[in-house]
């Protein structure tokens, strides 16, 4: 025998010979002439019926559950604890009336570890691979509350005007509820500008939680002015990148459709 098939000759296969031609671990394949391919073993799970190259479904969940970083990991655990300081730090500030200058620098250094720890856990998350679904989510929003809860204690203490707090919290919240409704159409990410506000609001709220006097106070009002100027134009940049990117996403679909009824 040559050993080409049965079936390549335009006899009758046997029985079993397609089940041995398709099993794991042997040394022949059919192509799609009948001919075998010495050599070239048949994965379980691998190519479709006709051999164009498409990773079978099975092959695909098994890669997504190894890709599916623990809950569990450094980033996530950071976050959590970000979670954990926002109680602790409004029950330090709120100490013995607000006021007492020892309690509001326990929570001025709570506030800084918070702060610090945004800045670790989006890098390490991205660096190592450990996003998942609960980063995602918890990240904007152990961000939003540590600046919220100070930013209301603060106006609460009559340190800062409400006015200013009623800027900074509607614009963090306004972009975070346009993500959601752009995100149909593509990420918006996150620019200079935005990461100089975020540095500039953290600065100038701690400057605010610490019992300043004399230079310094009047320093952090400058402060706390910029951050609130980078605060109102870095929202309007983002506003604009949400129209532009509807617009694309938009004209994308259409485009789509018009290709597919054509």
């Amino acid at each position: 025998m040559t050993g080409v098939p049965a079936s390549a000759a335009g006899g009758p296969s046997p029985a079993g010979a397609t089940g041995k031609v398709s099993a794991v671990g042997t040394t022949g394949k059919a192509n799609a002439t009948g001919a075998s391919q010495p050599g070239v073993a048949r994965p379980a799970g691998g190519q479709g019926a006709e051999g164009d190259g498409r990773p079978a479904r099975g092959a695909k969940i098994a890669a997504a559950a190894v890709n599916q970083a623990s809950i569990w990991n450094i980033a996530n655990l950071l976050t959590m604890l970000r979670l954990v300081l926002v109680p602790a730090f409004v029950a330090l500030m709120l100490a013995d009336g607000g006021y007492d200058p020892a309690w509001r620098s326990f929570a001025w250094a709570a506030f800084a570890i918070a702060m610090i720890t945004d800045l670790f856990d989006g890098h390490l998350a991205r660096a190592y691979n450990l996003v998942t679904d609960f980063g995602k989510i918890a990240d904007p929003i152990a961000d939003k509350a540590i600046m919220g809860a100070a930013l209301i204690c603060l106006s609460g203490l009559g340190d800062l005007p409400w006015w200013v707090t009623g800027v900074i919290l509607g614009r963090e919240l306004g972009i975070t509820l346009l993500r959601f409704i752009v995100i149909r159409y593509g990420v918006i990410p996150a620019s200079r500008g935005g990461k100089l506000k975020t540095l500039t609001q953290g600065v100038a709220v701690g400057m605010y939680i610490l019992a300043l006097t004399g230079w310094l106070a009047t320093l952090r009002w400058w402060v706390m002015a910029a951050a609130v100027v980078l605060t109102v134009v870095t929202g309007l940049d983002y506003v604009r990148q949400a129209i532009v990117l509807r617009r694309q996403g938009i004209a994308e679909r259409r485009a789509a459709l018009e290709e597919t009824e054509a």
